[in-house]
């Protein structure tokens, strides 16, 4: 038995092993209305031996949706919906935690109410990005309207909205998404952001949103049921930032002083991970970066790993836990082939978004494999 598979105390939750289901954007929510369904919960549950599944990204409103037949969490219909994916991976004995998600710039006009703009921190487009419309049209990136600042309010309303829906569907906790150049990253990194008000300019101020979205979701859950997900030094989604050591540096240290259950770290080597499978050489660790200023909460190494690379993390106390995100897409028994040191089964990214059950609930655990 190695430290991986020892059990994990992540606020009041306790894990199994320290083998986290990474949040994994796959675009089967039923139509319309972007609502979880029964293959969906089947999904889920075949991975419920992981420590710990982080739902794929969830908006918490219209607007925040970016993507086609991506799940929401601001509908009664959608609230049912994740009902039936929880009560799945609770029958099957795991735990899981709703990702709530903004796109921010990321999104296109027939994603919005009334076809209007996508919003932003500034109106900057996103560069080398693009995304899809409402009927799967590969289509470029919109130059976004910048928020007012009487509008910011209501994001964060949207946030808590959202986490009040999450508890109601029986999640056992969120993540808040501010990681992959969505709408709180946008805010906090100073490529994305040039405001003037009290939400642009300094660290301090680009990191107020996350944190005031924080703090609200911390009203509903209370802070040993919630998770924040980062990724410093992130490329994808045409981000940058002009300091980020300093910049995350001052984010971590927010959120370790709120106590809250984890922090879900992206390592910079897997900057590019959605687009390609080979990692990035000669990036910083951020684990290493950043080790330091955790005191108080979980730190969650995510990001390009492999099952030695994991054993590695959590011996050498670079990390409390590792979160597997494409492997966990081909091996829904991933927790299970690491500690028996099984081969893994690659996955096929043709088959990652929209579709059916090909590719998504067809692979099958190590034991049946020849069955």
């Amino acid at each position: 038995m190695t430290k991986l598979f020892e059990p994990l105390t992540i606020g009041s939750l306790t894990l199994p092993n320290r083998i986290i289901m990474a949040p994994l954007t796959r675009m089967r929510a039923k139509q319309p209305g972007n609502i979880p369904q029964e293959l969906n919960a089947e999904y889920y549950a075949q991975r419920a031996s992981a420590g710990l599944i982080i739902s794929e990204a969830t908006q918490v409103s219209q607007q925040g949706q970016g993507y086609p037949s991506t799940p929401g969490i601001h509908s009664p219909e959608q609230v049912e919906g994740w009902k039936i994916v929880t009560d799945a991976v609770h029958q099957a004995g795991g735990r899981i935690f709703l990702q709530l998600w903004h796109v921010g710039r990321i999104s296109h006009s027939s994603h919005q109410p009334h076809d209007s703009l996508p919003v932003a921190p500034s109106a900057i487009a996103a560069e080398n990005s693009g995304t899809y419309t409402a009927d799967w049209q590969e289509t470029p990136i919109l130059v976004p309207r910048a928020l007012e600042t009487n509008e910011i309010p209501g994001i964060v309303a949207d946030y808590k909205a959202g986490a009040e829906n999450a508890k109601a569907a029986g999640f056992d906790g969120v993540e808040v998404h501010g990681a992959n150049g969505y709408l709180l990253d946008q805010f906090l990194q100073d490529g994305s952001n040039t405001r003037t008000d009290h939400y642009g300019g300094s660290v301090e101020n680009r990191s107020r949103l996350l944190l005031e979205v924080v703090d609200a979701v911390i009203d509903v859950w209370g802070n040993d049921r919630v998770g924040v997900r980062l990724s410093p030094f992130n490329v994808f989604n045409g981000m940058k930032d002009s300091d980020p050591v300093k910049l995350f540096t001052y984010v971590l240290r927010e959120l370790d002083v709120r106590g809250i259950a984890f922090i879900d770290l992206i390592e910079p080597r897997a900057a590019l991970s959605s687009t390609q499978d080979h990692n990035v050489e000669d990036t910083p660790q951020a684990a290493s970066l950043f080790r330091d200023v955790i005191h108080h909460t979980v730190l969650i190494s995510a990001g390009g790993h492999t099952p030695d690379s994991a054993h590695e993390y959590i011996d050498d106390n670079l990390a409390d836990a590792i979160a597997f995100g494409r492997h966990y897409i081909s091996n829904p028994d991933l927790s299970e082939r690491i500690r028996q040191a099984n081969p893994l089964t690659p996955y096929d990214r043709a088959t990652f978004y929209g579709g059916d059950q090909k590719g998504y609930t067809d692979y099958q655990p190590h034991k049946d494999k020849a069955a």
